[in-house]
């Protein structure tokens, strides 16, 4: 039965190849229109690009924004409501548990605090056979809780099984003064709500607590004759005292602060109503004497490259828009508005940096891969040209890759790209057998053809084999039939389907290439 159907296999290869070399122009060209198509199918957006598509770690949080000023127990009744809206979105059998904590929020970054911010943590039971996924549920939750009234800002934060750590959409928005910068944060900011590609924007701008700044009236403390360090002197005695003397005891150094008699403020105009004592031995209202102005401090002040900057953050509809593309988007709405802020530059980071990174250093280990591939092969069979013949099975594969994410719907990842570096090595094998075969049988004294065809029909079934071992010990991981992982599926589709493909080609297109070549050959092949 065995030696039948390796009969079988080898008599009807051999009638498929002579077919083709004798058509040579016509299959090659069928081979190059296919790689062709492959590359266009790519470039024209047929495969899903998501550079770090990664297993979704079951638990996500929901941040709360509340307005300024708000006390840390009003936001705790805002978590609650908005805790009580949000689990309502997630089946008993999904939900493992929540938490609420008002006055701090953590992120991947660092953590937050403020009586106004608050954070919900939802943790969901391990994944399921026909259970929702996490951002499905996370999505039933955002549409939710979106029109909660009460909070200013509302947005989830999901975790991530892996690289990177920062949000598709982070952007350093960088300039001297702080009210610029917040004024094209906030335009770009509305762009991107008015765009459903994007979700879950954030700054980490934070205002601080409201502010009385007063500047002495110099007019008016000229026309009462008050000295304006004793104005000065009085207001700061009036909220923080001041130090007086100081004085040596037992060693230690103690300072003595006056201040004035404890008052608790209700409302800084109480502060403008107190009064001084004039020369004349009237009084009057510190109000008189100064310039007051309200506002809200600065929280933080944070700096990025040596300017002032505030961080945009943003997730996106990873199913119709890449990172590239988002952060692209985002480039060009920065270009329209640019003029209306000189003095406010932009700087693109975040995964859009780790995807540069990633595929700089990428591109060069393939390089040198295929550098090393061509030097070893070069050394082994003596040649420059046949090691060139081999390397062509890394298009080949690379056809391969292209149709598989298209069949089974896998994106084209980082870890997609690792298959591909793992499959050009493993590619190859194919190529060298038979080219190595065809070298024998020509120092063996055989023609160029029956050389060609003699040892693609002996070598046929290793080659086979070995390909199908592999494919077969990647293929449950490829089809998910094992457990489908967003990270090692795309890793496995890549080799497997890369290799199958490959391997078809590779028994055709590398006896064509070889009768091809040799024929111009002159060298003598000897044997060891």
């Amino acid at each position: 039965m065995r030696l039948t159907f390796t009969r079988w296999i080898r008599r009807n290869y051999t009638q498929l190849l002579l077919k083709a070399l004798r058509r040579p122009v016509i299959s090659i060209t069928s081979v190059v229109f296919i790689f062709l198509l492959a590359v266009a199918t790519l470039l024209t957006g047929q495969i899903r690009f998501n550079f770090f598509e990664a297993d979704a770690v079951r638990l996500f949080y929901v941040n709360v924004e509340m307005p300024r000023g708000t006390t840390l127990e009003e936001t705790t009744r805002a978590l609650i409501a908005v805790e009580k809206k949000a689990l309502q979105q997630v089946k008993t059998e999904e939900l493992r548990g929540s938490v609420a904590y008002a006055g701090q929020v953590f992120t991947e970054t660092e953590p937050l605090f403020g009586d106004n911010v608050g954070q919900i943590q939802i943790s969901l039971n391990p994944a399921a056979p026909g259970k929702r996924s996490v951002d499905a549920i996370a999505k039933s939750v955002e549409g939710a809780i979106s029109d909660i009234p009460g909070p200013d800002n509302v947005y989830l934060t999901r975790l991530k099984d892996g690289p990177p750590t920062s949000s598709p959409v982070n952007i350093k928005i960088r300039g001297d003064e702080v009210e610029n910068i917040k004024q094209a944060a906030d335009r770009l900011v509305t762009f991107l709500r008015a765009n459903p590609l994007f979700s879950n924007i954030s700054l980490d701008y934070r205002p601080g607590n409201p502010e009385l700044v007063l500047r002495l009236d110099g007019e008016a403390i000229k026309r009462t004759g008050v000295d304006p360090t004793v104005v000065s002197r009085s207001v700061k005695a009036l909220i923080d005292g001041e130090i007086v003397t100081n004085f040596q005891h037992e060693g230690e150094e103690i300072k003595l602060r006056v201040i004035a008699t404890e008052h608790d403020w209700a409302d800084v105009e109480e502060l403008l109503r107190q009064t001084l004592s004039l020369p004349d031995g009237k009084s009057i209202a510190i109000r008189e004497l100064v310039v007051p102005s309200h506002g809200l401090g600065q929280q933080n002040i944070r700096h990025y490259n040596f300017r002032r900057a505030i961080t945009l953050e943003a997730d996106i509809d990873k199913e119709n828009i890449d990172t590239v593309a988002a952060n692209k988007l985002l480039q060009e709405q920065w270009l329209a508005m640019q003029d209306e802020f000189p003095n406010v530059d932009i700087d693109f980071s975040g995964e859009l940096d780790d995807i540069k990174e990633s595929l700089d250093a990428m591109g060069l280990l393939f390089l040198l891969g295929i550098g090393l591939i061509y030097i070893i092969l070069g050394t082994q069979f003596r040649s420059y040209w046949q090691p060139l013949m081999i390397l062509v099975t890394v298009p080949l594969a690379f056809t391969g890759v292209v149709l598989g994410l298209l069949v089974t719907g896998n994106p084209l990842s980082l870890y997609t790209l690792y298959g591909v570096v793992a499959l050009a090595g493993i590619s190859v094998n194919a190529a060298i057998v038979l080219i190595s075969a065809g070298n024998a049988r020509l120092a063996d004294g055989m023609s160029l053809l029956h050389a060609t065809v003699y040892a693609a029909r002996r070598r046929v079934i290793p080659v086979l084999i070995t390909s199908l071992t592999t494919i077969a010990g990647l293929f449950s991981l490829a089809t998910g039939l094992a457990g489908k992982s967003l990270i090692w599926g795309p890793v496995a589709t890549a080799i497997v389907w890369g290799l199958a493909f490959s391997t078809v080609l590779t028994l055709f297109v590398i006896p064509m290439l070889y009768r091809f070549f040799m024929r111009y050959s002159h060298r003598t092949i000897t044997t060891h």
